[in-house]
Order: structure tokens, then sequence, then C-alpha cells
């Protein structure tokens, strides 16, 4: 059995998750309070989507913390998968505070309310798209680390939204939670202006539901995203043409022959047989093996590799980028 401590396991959990946490939590107390103050419902939307931020990213920290447990004799392969279902759990947690939202909403529509403290409405939305919007930045750079594709500049917020899908579980849905905090904000923002300056008051109930709709539309691409995890996911390309070059670079290697990677949470477990130079003695063989072997373990995304080696049978198997060397 692991002789991790739980704090050791605290300092490796998912750090985008926990300053999201605490960032909502602040953003649900202000949000509410302002909702008292002055009825406004879009108000009261965001202040349930800060909420649910809160809750759901308090569940996702404490899901990669627990999966950066090491493997233990009774779970060989690991605590990967664990993340995958805190994200579920924050999924229920979305659609309920959505569903209340999209009620509310609609209910607003019925039966408009008269928004006050407009100044104290002003505030704290500025407040929530400065906090959320610093978040969401630093999730997008970490986007880039755990996607190998760092950028500076504009690149970060281009090349989050192009390899979100490799990012970790918990970071994707920072990722695409405070996507919506941040235009959730904007649009209630929009809608207490008008409803206090104008005489239009349907916008504040109209708001309110596309806030609901927002959280749904997380809900789903999360669940999604998690459900695939549970069952078990290939690797992305990208991840497997990086570990065949990795493999490639020994002159031994002459061709893959067959290589599986599966993913769970943020980690990598590789299966592959490889084929080498004809007539090598098993000792050398074995020597080459394990360099592999020892190589792509020491890279941080990897948890595991298992390796079989077979003579080369001419045949070129390998249909990657990364061609095969000639014996």
């Amino acid at each position: 059995m692991s002789n991790e401590s739980f704090l050791s396991l605290m300092k490796k959990g998912n750090k985008s998750s926990f300053f999201a946490m605490v960032g909502n939590g602040i953003l649900a107390i202000a949000k509410g309070a302002a909702f008292f103050i002055s009825g406004s419902g879009a108000m009261f939307a965001s202040a349930m989507h800060s909420l649910a931020d809160a809750v759901n990213q308090g569940f996702v920290f404490i899901g990669s913390v627990l999966s950066e447990k090491k493997p233990t004799e009774k779970f060989p392969t690991g605590f990967g998968r664990v993340i995958n279902l805190f994200c579920m759990i924050a999924v229920i947690v979305v659609s309920v505070m959505a569903y209340e939202t999209i009620r509310e909403g609609f209910h607003l529509l019925k039966h408009p309310a008269e928004v006050k403290g407009i100044w104290v409405n002003v505030l704290v939305l500025l407040l929530n798209i400065i906090i959320d919007g610093t978040i969401l930045f630093k999730v997008m750079k970490e986007i880039g680390q755990e996607a190998r594709a760092e950028s500076r500049g504009a690149g970060i917020v281009t090349g989050a939204f192009k390899h979100v899908k490799r990012a970790a579980p918990p970071t994707r849905l920072v990722f695409y939670e405070d996507l919506v905090a941040v235009s959730g904000a904007i649009l209630a923002m929009i809608a207490v202006l008008v409803s206090y300056f104008s005489s239009y008051q349907l916008l504040d109930g109209i708001v309110t539901i596309m806030i609901g709709i927002l959280m749904v539309g997380v809900a789903f691409r999360v669940g999604y995203d998690n459900m695939v995890g549970l069952i078990g996911v290939a690797a992305p390309k990208e991840v497997e043409e990086r570990i065949a070059a990795a493999i490639f670079e020994h002159e031994a290697v002459i061709d893959i022959f067959k290589m599986r990677i599966t993913q769970e949470g943020r980690y990598y477990h590789v299966e592959s047989y490889l084929e080498l130079k004809r007539g090598m003695p098993l000792s050398e063989a074995d020597d080459v093996k394990f360099a592999i072997q020892d190589k792509l373990i020491a890279d941080p995304d990897i948890a595991d590799v298992t390796l079989g080696i077979i003579e080369d049978d001419g045949v070129q198997e390998w249909k990657g980028t990364y061609a095969p060397k000639n014996p």
C-alpha cells in the first residue's frame, strides 16, 4: 500500500480547480448579497452559476487529489479515472443549478422584478469579470502546458480552444465553466443596465434563461468528455505520435508492430510490441526494451509502460508520421 500523505497529494491536485473554487465561492457570496439588495433575476442566475462552479470545482479538486494516488496491489492501474467520476458528480450539480436558473428566468418573464441598487450590481459583476477572467486566462495557459503547445499573447487564447481536448479533465471543466461564467457576467451586466435605465424589463428574464442554457451546454460537454473517460479512451493522435517518435529514437527499433495508448485522467498507459533488428541476441534485445521503458516512464504524463519485443518481419506496420528506420 502507498504511504503517501494527504498533504503530499494535495500539492499534486489541479491548481486551476482550487483557485476557481475559491474565486467562485467569493463571487457567489457577493452576488447573493447583490441579488437580495437589487432583486435582479440576472444577478440571481449569475449567483447560482458561481455557486455551482464553486461546488463543482471543489469536487473536481478533491477528485484530482485522489487520482494522484499511486497504484496499489488492489488497484494496479492506479486511480486516474477517479477524476472522471468526480467530474460526473459536478455535472449533476451544474444540471440542477441550470434547471433552477431557467425556471427563475421564466418566472421573471411573467413577473419582472424591479431592479434596485444598480451600482452594487455593476460593481459585483465587474468583480466577477475580473476574477473569472483571470482564472480563465490562467486555465488557458495551463491547457497549453498540458498539451505541450505553449504560446504567447493572443496565441494563448486560440491555442486553448484548439488544444482543450488534450488537457486533463479538471482543467477542461474549469475552462468550460469559466468561459460561461465570464460570458454570463457580461450578459447579466447588460440585463441589469437595460432593466434599470429603460422600461424594457423582459431582458432580465431572457438573460437569466440564456445563462441557464449555457450551464446546460457545459453539463453536456463535460458530461460527455468524462463518460468517455470512465469507459476508457484512446490517447489523442498527437500523444501517440510523440511516444512513437521517442521509441524510434533508439537505433535498434525497426518498426512498431502494434501500439495501444489509453488515457485515464491526465495519465497515459502505453502497451506496444516493437520490432528490433534481425539476429539481435535476447540479452541485447532486453536491454533495448528496458532502455525504452525507462525513457517513456520518465515522461510525467505516462503512468506505466508495457513493451514486447519481436524480430523484424520486413513488413512496415507503423503508419504514423515517423517512418520506421531501415534495417
